[in-house]
């Protein structure tokens, strides 16, 4: 990889028109733009998503103030996946593979099946082993087929468990991709909802400690933090 200020150098001259310096930096960057296409695996065909990811890398080469004193890589991932992210939403081109639709149909059979038996209702890691997948495949498959099953996330604990846990726990390796995603996700929120989030996860509050500093009901805390994570959740995904 290039060190910082390697980076800045090829970004004024790829901005300058020096086609050469921008394919040295996607060739650079190629497995931070791969970390975030694996995020949306089997929603288009990778090659699909490469491409798509590297319109968003170009973008933000052509965009980024190299006055802003912040990493490159910090400006570049939410370019790359919100250029993903509007090609799936507006283009109307979500391909979904034949996997996620037989994954899906799969576990609302099993989730069915569970139900008329009167168990719990299982959660994702549980499907995932279930059915020998990743718990991202679980839920993406869920999405897709609009199967009505619990994530097992309703919040309404006193246990703190982390929200990077909660949230993107399932997602692989690449942390560090998950933590930038989930702090513009964060930052997005309206002020009195990321003070929840804040208090809840970096500061370890209880929910009940919570609604005594806001001067609510815990249980009004328990439905405001399930809408939260589930907004995050959603601009993550």
């Amino acid at each position: 990889m290039l060190a910082h200020e390697e980076t800045l150098e090829f970004i004024k001259r790829a901005q300058s028109g020096d086609e050469s310096a921008k394919e040295r930096l996607i060739t650079e960057n190629l497995p931070l733009v791969k970390s975030v296409v694996k995020r949306f695996k089997g929603r288009l065909e990778y090659d699909d998503l490469m491409q798509l990811g590297a319109i968003g890398f170009l973008k933000a080469v052509a965009h980024f103030d190299t006055s802003f004193g912040v990493r490159f890589s910090t400006y570049a991932v939410p370019m790359i996946t919100g250029e993903i992210k509007r090609f799936l939403r507006d283009d109307g081109a979500v391909k979904v593979s034949r996997w996620a639709k037989a994954l899906a149909q799969k576990i609302a059979a099993y989730t069915d099946q569970l139900a008329k038996e009167d168990r719990a209702e299982p959660t994702v890691e549980e499907l995932a082993e279930k059915f020998g997948c990743e718990p991202a495949d679980v839920v993406f498959a869920m999405d897709t087929g609009r199967a009505v099953v619990s994530l097992n996330d309703t919040c309404g604990d006193e246990d703190g468990t982390p929200l990077g846990e909660r949230l993107v726990g399932g997602y692989g390796p690449d942390e560090d991709i998950d933590r930038m995603m989930l702090r513009e996700s964060i930052k997005k929120l309206p002020e009195r909802e990321r003070k929840i989030v804040i208090l809840r996860y970096f500061r370890d509050k209880t929910q009940s400690e919570v609604a005594a500093e806001l001067g609510v009901s815990q249980v009004q805390v328990s439905r405001l933090e399930s809408r939260i994570l589930a907004k995050i959740r959603d601009d993550m995904s």
